[in-house]
């Protein structure tokens, strides 16, 4: 009887016993090699795989994109990477109440009534309305709580209300996204919280912001709130740019580290009305001083387009520099 080792390294360390005159052993030897060499190249390959899928993921960073169009020609005045990919962050929560205003239109929710938050609900940190798991919040509250606050915890309770959970509502993000022209976007939550396959582009967050104007006009100004009074609680929202520029009535904002700083604004001079997008920026006064220039240079009355579009396929979501200005 004679022994081998087998030097290979990705065989783990063993020992075959071989003897020439019972081939059936050398076989059975060569079988479980072979075996173990296709299993380690599956592995291999699942390897190279996840590698090349993270890779693609860790593609998709914080990088400046803006874009301005004017709401009512669907003319674009202003443009940059505008269809690079980016994480939304909080401006994920403006799908979410798209449809939660279409729920109301169709009779599925009223105003009154009562979302319980789960626990998974009540688990979404770090801005919430943190009433407790199995309490109750009523459709305004939580609505109130999206637009001023935030509150990923009422972003959940919308979505598992609609949904069931935030994956099928996800589902139904996704799909009502596309069909409104938002080619580039996919929704994995309804919160905006860390998702590496979550993703969009400056171009669809503002086709999302026109589509709310358009088909939603009542619940279109709940936008323009500046904070709300929860439960005795008096809480100031995040948009700034509301205190600080005239004519800027909404939208969102949103941060995560991986988007960097990131806002839809909706504003209105002299006749015009534009909704603008800036994400990627390293901070908030950053974002909000790139916002404001770019309304300075597009609400002048010289304003012109500077970046050109595919036209959509929606009036009022109409993207083209082939259009005057209005």
């Amino acid at each position: 009887m004679t022994l081998f080792y087998c030097p290979l390294s990705f065989i783990p360390s063993q020992t075959f016993l071989i003897r020439s005159h019972q081939s059936e052993w050398l076989t059975q030897t060569t079988e479980t090699a072979t075996l173990m060499t296709k299993t380690t190249s599956r592995l291999l390959a699942t390897a190279l795989s996840s590698f090349f899928l993270m890779g693609a993921f860790t593609q998709v960073q914080a990088g400046q994109a803006s874009f301005v169009v004017d709401v009512q020609s669907g003319q674009v005045l202003e443009g940059s990477n505008q269809d690079d990919l980016n994480y939304p962050a909080s401006l994920t929560k403006m799908m979410t109440l798209y449809l939660a205003f279409e729920a109301l239109h169709d009779g599925r929710l009223n105003w009154d009534q009562k979302l319980t938050m789960s626990e998974n609900a009540e688990s979404k940190e770090p801005f919430k309305l943190a009433v407790g798991a199995g309490r109750k919040v009523t459709l305004r509250e939580a609505v109130e709580g999206i637009v001023v606050l935030s509150a990923n915890d009422a972003a959940v309770a919308i979505a598992e209300q609609l949904g069931g959970t935030e994956q099928v509502f996800a589902k139904a993000m996704t799909d009502k996204a596309h069909q409104l022209g938002m080619k580039d976007t996919v929704f994995r939550n309804p919160s905006g919280l860390p998702d590496p396959e979550q993703v969009t582009t400056a171009r669809d967050m503002a086709t999302l912001g026109v589509s709310l104007m358009r088909d939603f006009p009542e619940e279109f100004k709940l936008f323009s709130m500046r904070g709300f009074q929860f439960r005795g609680m008096k809480l100031r929202g995040h948009n700034n740019l509301m205190y600080r520029y005239d004519g800027v009535d909404g939208i969102k904002t949103g941060y995560t580290d991986a988007s960097g700083y990131n806002v839809v604004t909706s504003a209105l001079k002299d006749g015009r009305r534009v909704v603008g997008v800036v994400m990627g920026e390293k901070t908030a006064s950053i974002r909000d001083d790139k916002m404001a220039s770019l309304l300075d240079s597009t609400l002048s009355p010289s304003s012109t387009a500077t970046a050109s579009t595919t036209p959509g396929s929606q009036p009022g979501a109409t993207m083209t520099d082939s259009q005057p200005t209005k």
